[in-house]
């Protein structure tokens, strides 16, 4: 069926009935998604398939993906990043940082490159390839940004150093609002206006205050599972990351006292009191049983992104119809060279080679949903936030094929 709609796409396209394109196009895209579900070493390629199945009908129909009634669709980029975040810290807990102690050269070495290697490829980029200012800073913005959550589970499909990858993942997101703002001031404050000080409030509120609550209901989930001293240190530690965040906003919106202390108690309610009584309450609901809620959370992500990337898609429509094959080419020679130079990095400093794959899916996969909710808060998603918006689905495609290639050759043993 897939093969006969996009047959049928092609001869719609050079007869010039484009008319035909999409419906066999969407068509072709929803088949191929369910036929891979039937082939088990490719079957988790199926998603991605699924997000090109929603960029192709955003690219045909951008009118379905902007608003619905009065209300514009792009306002609800912020919450469902926020919503993936809660997930992703929902599934970690404070342990996830004990690998800086554990395997502190990797975690430099992984960290370092990060943040080193796909700012300054992006920037390089951008530059050789002279794309519209815009199109410029949304190449270096994805470089900025720390690594996604998706390089955790191609670390475990390819049999990597699943515990570095975690402890690199949490550590390059931790830091993220002092390095992101600092290196895309630098790298791309020739492109755009870049305010320091708003773009590290905005990821504190869609990355870091989300991924804390997590913490926080994960802490109160796992009853008699953490020491009632441990318990206390971290609620304290989450109490000062909160108030640190409302310091910022007072820096940011120049503010007084009084919207301070606003801002400083709906962050606590949101972010700090509504997650002990949510995991109180689904303790006592599903009787310490959480794999459902973790299923809901994974689906409720991935759907996320779906809805995230056709957004983005079809705001910045027009202007992925004049530089769109070339920003695919180079969102893949972006995401590659990540890999390459990880890879070529920690085999340079003798990492074994559980570690070298583990270096090269942190380096080259970003958290495109933070660089396309940085696009809409700058105000130029249909801009800004179409590299993101491109490298996401790509990078999940590479890193996919990466990594079940991988996955049939054993790392070697040191």
């Amino acid at each position: 069926m897939a093969t006969i709609s996009f047959l049928c796409a092609l001869y719609g396209f050079a007869a010039s009935t484009f008319f035909l394109c999409g419906p066999f196009m969407i068509t072709g895209f929803i088949a191929l998604a369910f036929g891979l579900r039937g082939f088990h070493l490719i079957k988790g390629l199926s998603y991605t398939i699924w997000i090109f199945t929603a960029v192709t009908a955003s690219m045909f129909y951008p009118r379905l993906f902007l608003q619905i009634g009065g209300f514009q669709l792009k306002w609800l980029i912020v919450p469902l990043l926020q919503i993936i975040m809660f997930g992703m810290g929902s599934q970690m807990s404070f342990e996830d940082f004990t690998g800086v102690i554990k395997m502190p050269k990797g975690v430099l070495i992984g960290v370092g490159s990060h943040y080193l290697i796909m700012p300054l490829v992006g920037f390089g980029i951008a530059h050789l390839f002279k794309f519209p200012p815009e199109i410029s800073a949304g190449i270096i913005l994805i470089g900025c940004v720390p690594s996604g959550l998706a390089s955790n589970v191609m670390s475990y499909i390819s049999k990597a150093n699943l515990a570095l990858a975690v402890t690199i993942g949490a550590i390059s997101t931790l830091i993220s609002p002092f390095i992101t703002p600092f290196l895309m001031k630098w790298l791309g404050g020739q492109y755009i206006e870049v305010n320091f000080w708003g773009m590290m409030l905005d990821i504190l509120n869609m990355i870091i205050l989300p991924v804390v609550a997590g913490f926080i209901f994960n802490l109160f989930s796992e009853t008699g599972k953490v020491t009632k001293r441990s318990k206390t240190g971290q609620l304290i530690i989450y109490f000062v990351i909160i108030l640190l965040t409302n310091l910022v906003y007072i820096k940011s919106k120049n503010t007084g006292f009084e919207a301070f202390f606003a801002a400083f108690v709906k962050s606590l309610g949101w972010f700090y009191l509504l997650p002990v009584l949510g995991s109180i309450l689904m303790r006592i609901m599903m009787k310490g049983d959480k794999q459902w809620i973790e299923k809901a959370l994974s689906f409720i992500s991935m759907l996320g992104i779906a809805v995230i990337i056709s957004i983005i898609t079809a705001a910045g429509r027009d202007s992925l119809l004049k530089v769109g094959f070339l920003l695919v080419i180079t969102s893949l020679l972006h995401n590659i060279t990540g890999y390459s130079l990880g890879y070529s990095i920690s085999w340079i400093f003798g990492m074994p080679e559980k570690d070298r794959r583990t270096v090269a899916f942190e380096v080259g996969m970003q958290n495109g949903g933070l660089a396309s909710g940085l696009a809409l808060q700058m105000g130029k998603l249909a801009t800004v936030g179409l590299a993101p918006a491109i490298f996401g689905p790509l990078m999940n495609v590479t890193g996919s094929t990466l990594a079940a290639w991988w996955r049939g050759r054993t790392p070697k043993q040191v």
